[in-house]
């Protein structure tokens, strides 16, 4: 059924690919030329929303090494037509395959179509986004359909990298209201490891370009000069990638016009090698069961309260268990993804902010 949707790769690059060394990323991804290829081994699948874009950004991932499992990465080619009925059913299809996109689009509302992707799900889920600014409000701002009410589907939303003066006081304050997670720009560039909680929570992430400076991305629609560097937005694909949770991942607002001497199109093919790395070095310690998880018990003595936290021998990731009773259907998001930080306030007896906001989402 994908072929209703996608159309295949323009011949230069299958045959880009087949001149490349043996240890590029193109002479081992499995691309969509003439028919699709055998998903069957597939774990990590490429779309292109737009054609120009994604094509730009192809030329420079392709020549990028590919360490990963042979056959475990496919290149789905582009949609066949740039809206979000054509992106949607693509989504839900590979993520009913146990497959994970990762979208390329030029459209910054293309996000929207990734989450809304997951309307057949049985549980609720959290996203996450990272972007210099909260695009709410307006009637054609991304995410205002999906929080304007808040969508019944989602449980969490989390904002990585806005800046104060890109944001209206009142899209934080509805967002504080709602207790969901913030973390500015200057925050996470100060502690890049405390944005890994958020991400690590995530069902789906939605990466907007112009979350980077100009001076790194300046492909993108009144780029501005702060922001984060590559190595910086390389490490939140990391972050992302390594999350068990984690299904699908997309970039958005990447402008080729705009683009000189294809630096975008580089940092673009960059963000997906590292989050790519992320996903095939999983540690699988998301504590759908304690195995493999050892248990730390703070007591609160002037609250007479006690508060558990989790941390994998695995990974050495932290998690704290929520400590409320939960309707079966929440039950998925009881334990929640913290930091050491996290754990050395509980210790000093003072309750980490990301459980009092867990506290608020599950009364």
């Amino acid at each position: 059924m994908l072929q209703n949707w996608l159309k295949p790769l323009p011949a230069a690059f299958l045959k880009t690919g087949e001149s490349l060394p043996d240890s590029s990323f193109g002479k081992n991804v499995l691309p969509f030329g003439g028919e699709l290829p055998d998903l069957k081994k597939v774990r990590v699948a490429l779309i292109g929303v737009g054609e120009k874009g994604p094509n730009a950004v192809r030329e420079h991932l392709y020549r990028m090494i590919f360490p990963f499992p042979k056959g475990a990465v496919a290149d789905l080619g582009n949609l066949r037509k740039t809206e979000a009925s054509f992106l949607i059913p693509v989504v839900y299809e590979l993520l009913t395959g146990r497959i994970l996109p990762v979208i390329i689009a030029e459209n910054d509302d293309m996000a929207r179509a990734q989450f809304l992707a997951y309307q057949d799900a049985k549980a609720l889920v959290n996203m996450a986004v990272i972007d210099e600014r909260f695009r709410f409000g307006g009637p054609k701002d991304a995410y205002t359909p999906l929080l304007k009410p808040v969508h019944a589907l989602l449980f969490n939303f989390g904002l990585i990298g806005f800046q104060t003066h890109q944001t209206a006081p009142d899209a934080t304050q509805f967002l504080s209201k709602n207790n969901f997670d913030l973390v500015r720009l200057g925050k996470s560039r100060a502690a890049i490891e405390e944005t890994e909680p958020v991400l690590r929570d995530a069902d789906l992430l939605a990466f907007h370009l112009a979350a980077l400076k100009q001076s790194e991305a300046p492909g993108v629609d009144a780029a501005s000069p702060s922001g984060y560097f590559t190595e910086e937005a390389c490490q939140l694909c990391r972050y992302a990638g390594m999350s068990d949770k984690l299904t699908s991942f997309g970039i958005y607002g990447y402008r080729p016009a705009l683009d000189r001497d294809g630096q975008s199109a580089q940092v673009v093919a960059q963000m997906i090698w590292y989050f790519t790395e992320g996903f095939f070095n999983r540690k699988n310690d998301y504590p759908v069961s304690k195995a493999g998880l050892t248990e730390y018990i703070i007591e609160y003595r002037r609250l007479n309260y006690q508060l558990t936290f989790w941390k994998s021998a695995k990974s050495g990731r932290w998690w704290m268990q929520v400590p409320v009773a939960t309707r079966k259907k929440l039950e998925r998001h009881r334990l929640v993804p913290c930091s050491y930080q996290d754990y050395q306030l509980a210790c000093r007896e003072e309750l980490p902010e990301r459980l009092m906001q867990a506290l608020q989402r599950f009364g």
